[in-house]
């Protein structure tokens, strides 16, 4: 029997941080799943799932304030085995316009108006190669409801990019 954590990390970014996790994970017959991370604003940030022996969750609690020590906060949440009957299908969104407040929120908002689920989301700045003007760049992993269709959610979303000045791109990635 096993137990799946993740492991929330903020620090100052600097090399061996990652092998720090990785050796008290490993210290406690843990097992390294999933992970994001990123370099953000100077910081090294990111989530990791991993699963332990419940017996010994204690023990790697312990291993990780020692990293909190040198610099590196962690922080564990229980999570538990998702539902495997995920319904619905994969999609990939790209979108690419000039920066503007509130991009984030008017995209989100479409997707949740539809019942569609954010499973994977990044996004980052850029200055544009002829203009210079900084370019809001993002990419996410969508699970769309089996009910709604590809083609009215881009009509949705193309809506939406006429009002905020974005190219965007819908495609199917998965049956799901």
């Amino acid at each position: 029997m096993r137990t799946n954590v993740i492991l929330t990390v903020v620090g100052s970014d600097r090399p061996g941080l990652v092998q720090a996790v990785a050796d008290a994970v490993l210290a406690v017959d843990g097992n390294w799943l999933e992970s994001h991370l990123a370099h953000l604003a100077g910081k090294f940030v990111g989530a990791v799932l991993v699963e332990v022996p419940p017996a010994r969750l204690a023990d790697l609690e312990s291993r990780l304030r020692k990293t909190d020590a040198a610099g590196l906060q962690v922080t564990l949440v229980d999570a538990p085995s998702p539902p495997t009957d995920a319904a619905g299908r994969l999609v990939a969104l790209e979108l690419v316009g000039q920066d503007r407040p509130g991009i984030v929120r008017e995209v989100t908002a479409a997707l949740a108006g539809r019942k569609v689920n954010i499973e994977d989301f990044a996004t980052e700045l850029a200055h544009g190669s002829w203009s210079g003007e900084r370019l809001f760049r993002a990419k996410a992993t969508l699970r769309v409801p089996p009910a709604v269709a590809l083609d009215s959610l881009r009509e949705t979303l193309e809506r939406l990019s006429a009002e905020l000045m974005v190219d965007l791109n819908l495609t199917e990635t998965d049956k799901g």
